[in-house]
This record gives structure tokens, C-alpha cells and sequence, in this order.
């Protein structure tokens, strides 16, 4: 009656974009600081997303439709909700729409070459990353977003974002070796992820 493949490997994943679009919703309304929130709720769900698809028995096909929607989740949740909360932070002259199709632009190539590494490696694991991980937005933009506690001027602020932004896009497709988070390192993420939500509801309070 659908098209598309529904088991429970895509639950976590499409709960990531129901996130990602929580973030946009609270950003429209201008509450930047539950838009951050669900922003990295998102990160969290992409973080394990793989793991708990794959602790499935899934088809040849269900994995590559999983390695599909998998791409194009994090396009909502790594760059159109990262951009919306921007725009909705006051980033909005002529040059910031330079940056934000720079930004897509660098994620969109850096998604698509992962998926043709992923394609390349068989049932190989990828140990190593090449460029910056679009999840990394779900922690980087939060951190910038509280730095504007240290700003006494808001045009300082906003200067700060958008450079933070162009040099995330930069990073994106640049050719530089990232290790793929293991064991340890997932604990690391969440904690993170604990004190960064916490640091973002208790400002401005």
C-alpha cells in the first residue's frame, strides 16, 4: 500500500528528524533555546541510529535504504535546522545567504562522498571519516550559541556565529581523517550532550 521499507532499524532514525524539526518550530516561534535543545536531541539519535539498525536482521536492500534515509535525515537535521536557528538568531544580511548555501553545498558533498565510501567498503566498518561529520553541527552550533554569554555586543556575537558557520562548512569537505567514535567515545558524546542541554536551559534563567 506504501512504498518504502518500515521496520524498527528506522525508528531512531526518523525520530531524528521529527527532533530536527521540533528545533525548526521553536526557532520560527523564537525560542532559540529549545530549538538548540532538540538540535541536540537529533545528534543523539543519529549517534546510535547505525548501532540499533543493526542489531536487526535486515535485507541487502533494507540496509541500502537505510544508508539512504540516513543521508537525507541529517540534511534536515544538520543543515536546515542549524541554518533556520541562524537566520532566526539575526543572521540575516546579504552575505549570510552566501554562507548558508555554502554551507548546504559543502554538507551535501560531504554526504554524498560518505555514501560512495560506504558503497566503496563493502561490510568493511569505516574506522576513519574523511572531513567533519555533519552530525557535528548538533554539538558545535549549541556551544556557539551559549559563547554569546562572553559577548558583550550582540554584533560580536553574530559575527563569531558566522565565521563558526563558514568554518564548519569548510571542514565539511575538507580532506582531513576523523576517527569514527567507539566504545568509550559514545559515552563521552552523551554526557556531552547532558551538560550541553542543561548549560542551554538553565541560561537565560
Amino acid at each position: 500500500m506504501f512504498i518504502g521499507k518500515y521496520n524498527k532499524s528506522v525508528i531512531v532514525t526518523y525520530t531524528g528528524v521529527v527532533f530536527a524539526l521540533l528545533a525548526i518550530f521553536n526557532a520560527l516561534n523564537n525560542n532559540i533555546k529549545f530549538g538548540m535543545v532538540f538540535l541536540i536531541f537529533a545528534g543523539v539519535c543519529d549517534l546510535f541510529d547505525g548501532k540499533f539498525a543493526n542489531s536487526f536482521k535486515r535485507t541487502e536492500e533494507e540496509k541500502a535504504f537505510g544508508v539512504q534515509i540516513d543521508s537525507l535525515a541529517d540534511m534536515i537535521s544538520f543543515v536546515a535546522a542549524p541554518i533556520v536557528l541562524a537566520y532566526c538568531l539575526g543572521l540575516n544580511a546579504w552575505y549570510h545567504l552566501i554562507i548558508y548555501s555554502f554551507y548546504a553545498l559543502a554538507a551535501i558533498t560531504r554526504l554524498g562522498y560518505f555514501n560512495i565510501q560506504a558503497g566503496t567498503n563493502g561490510n568493511s566498518p569505516i574506522r576513519y571519516y574523511s572531513g567533519l561529520p555533519v552530525t557535528f553541527a548538533a554539538l558545535i552550533f549549541p556551544v556557539a550559541w551559549l559563547s554569546s554569554w562572553w559577548w558583550l555586543q550582540p554584533s560580536v556575537f553574530k559575527a563569531f556565529y558566522t565565521l563558526v558557520l563558514f568554518i564548519v562548512a569548510v571542514l565539511f569537505i575538507s580532506n582531513i581523517k576523523i576517527k569514527k567514535p567507539q566504545g568509550i567515545a559514545y559515552l563521552f558524546f552523551i554526557c556531552l550532550a547532558i551538560v550541553l542541554t542543561g548549560l542551554i536551559i538553565l541560561k537565560g534563567v
